[in-house]
C-alpha cells in the first residue's frame, strides 16, 4: 500500500530544531516562451480563488481559447522586461529571501522563497525548511493588502502541503501589513529618493492590482486596504487629497473591476493639461510584468499619446533597505518568542549549580 504522506526528513529525538520563514510571491513564468507562459497561466488561472466562475463554465473557456490565444500575447510582453538574470519578480523575490536573511543575523530563522504559482512552489519551500529542520514556520505572502485571490490561495497552498505531511510543523502566516509603519515608511522613502533623483510631478498616481468589483461586495476588504495605504502613503508625503490617486490596473474580462482603473485615469489627467504624473504601485513589493511592462509601458504610451509630457514610473521597494527593515520587523512580530532552554537542559545545569554547591 501507497503511503499518501510525504517522505520525512530523518527524524533526531533531542535534535536541534530552528524556526523558518517562507516568502511567498505570486509567479512568473520560467521563460519568456508561449510554451512557458501556457504552463504558467494554466496554473494561476485554473486556480479558484482567482476566478470564481463555475468550473464547468470556465475551464472550457481556459482551456480552449484564453490557453491558446493569451500566451504567445503575453510571451512578447514578459521579454520586453526579461532580464539577462531571468524574470524580475523571480530575481527580486531571491535577492528579498537573501538579504532577510542576512538581515535577521547568525541566529536568524531559515529564509527561503517561494512561488504560488510556478517555481519554486511552495510545496518545495516548505520541503527545504523541514530538510533544514525548522519545526516552526512562519508563512510571509509578500502582498501588503489582503485578498482571497492572492494571501488565502497562498494558504490553500500551504493546507494542501499539509494534508500530505506526517510530522506537521508550528505554523504561522502573516495575513497583511498595509498599514504598517515601517512599510508605509519605506514606500514613502522610494517615493522621496526618485523625486530627489527626477524631480517631482503634478500629480502621483498610485495604482494597485485590481479585483472584480464582487469581491468587495462579498466582503473581501482589499479595497479598504488599499485606500488605506494610499491615505497612509500620502501623509508620509505630505500630499494634499488633490495631489494623488489611487488607482487599479490589471483588468481581465468583462466584468466590473474596481476602479478608477489606472489607464483611464492616467488619459483623463493627460487631457486635462496634466504634463507629468509620477506613478508608484504600492501593492507590489517587486517589480514585475505588472509594473515594468503593463504601466512602465503600455500607461506610459496611453498618457503620453494624450497629452501628457513626462511620465516616471517609480520602482517598487524590491531590495531598498528600509523595506528589508520593515519585512524583517514584521517577521519578528508575528514570529515566536526565543525558545525557552529544553527542560533535559534546564536539570543537567541544576545538577551543575547543586554539585559546585556542595563543593563549596
Amino acid at each position: 500500500m501507497a503511503d499518501r504522506f510525504r517522505p520525512e526528513p530523518a527524524f533526531e529525538h533531542a535534535g536541534p530544531s530552528r524556526d523558518g520563514i517562507l516568502l511567498v510571491n505570486l509567479g512568473t513564468p520560467a521563460a519568456p516562451t508561449a510554451a512557458a507562459v501556457r504552463r504558467y497561466l494554466a496554473q494561476f488561472l485554473s486556480d479558484p480563488r482567482v476566478v470564481e466562475i463555475p468550473r464547468a463554465l470556465w475551464l472550457p473557456i481556459l482551456y480552449g481559447v484564453i490557453l491558446t490565444l493569451r500566451p504567445a500575447r503575453s510571451a512578447r510582453k514578459y521579454a520586453e522586461i526579461w532580464s539577462p538574470e531571468g524574470s524580475p519578480l523571480a530575481v527580486h523575490t531571491a535577492r528579498q529571501s537573501a538579504q532577510l536573511r542576512a538581515r535577521l543575523g547568525e541566529q536568524a530563522p531559515e529564509v527561503v522563497h517561494a512561488m504560488r504559482y510556478g517555481e519554486p512552489s511552495v510545496d518545495r519551500g516548505l520541503d527545504r525548511l523541514r530538510a533544514a529542520g525548522c519545526d516552526r514556520i512562519l508563512v510571509v505572502p509578500l502582498y501588503p493588502q489582503y485578498a482571497a485571490s492572492t494571501t488565502a490561495s497562498t494558504y490553500d497552498a500551504v493546507g494542501s502541503w499539509l494534508a500530505r505531511a506526517r510530522n506537521v510543523p508550528e505554523l504561522r502566516f502573516v495575513k497583511h501589513y498595509h498599514d504598517d509603519p515601517g512599510y508605509i515608511a519605506a514606500l514613502a522613502q522610494a517615493v522621496r529618493r526618485h523625486w530627489h533623483a527626477h524631480g517631482r510631478g503634478e500629480r502621483v498616481v498610485m495604482s494597485f492590482h485590481g479585483l472584480p468589483r464582487f469581491a468587495l461586495e462579498r466582503g473581501d476588504p482589499y479595497h479598504c486596504e488599499c485606500q488605506a495605504t494610499g491615505r497612509l502613503l500620502a501623509e508620509a508625503l505630505g500630499l494634499a487629497p488633490d495631489q494623488y490617486v489611487v488607482t487599479f490596473q490589471s483588468r481581465f474580462g468583462r466584468a466590473e473591476w474596481l476602479q478608477p482603473y489606472t489607464e483611464p485615469t492616467l488619459i483623463a489627467l493627460a487631457r486635462q493639461g496634466i504634463g507629468r504624473v509620477d506613478v508608484v504601485c504600492p501593492g507590489f513589493v517587486a517589480d514585475c510584468l505588472e509594473t515594468l511592462e503593463e504601466i512602465g509601458i503600455g500607461a506610459k504610451q496611453a498618457f503620453l499619446a494624450n497629452g501628457g509630457r513626462q511620465f516616471q514610473l517609480i520602482p517598487c521597494l524590491n531590495e531598498a533597505p528600509e523595506w528589508i527593515d520593515a519585512l524583517a520587523a514584521v517577521c519578528a512580530a508575528h514570529g515566536w518568542a526565543p525558545r525557552a532552554t529544553p527542560a533535559p537542559e534546564l536539570a543537567r545545569r541544576r545538577q551543575r549549580a547543586l554539585a559546585m554547591g556542595a563543593k563549596a
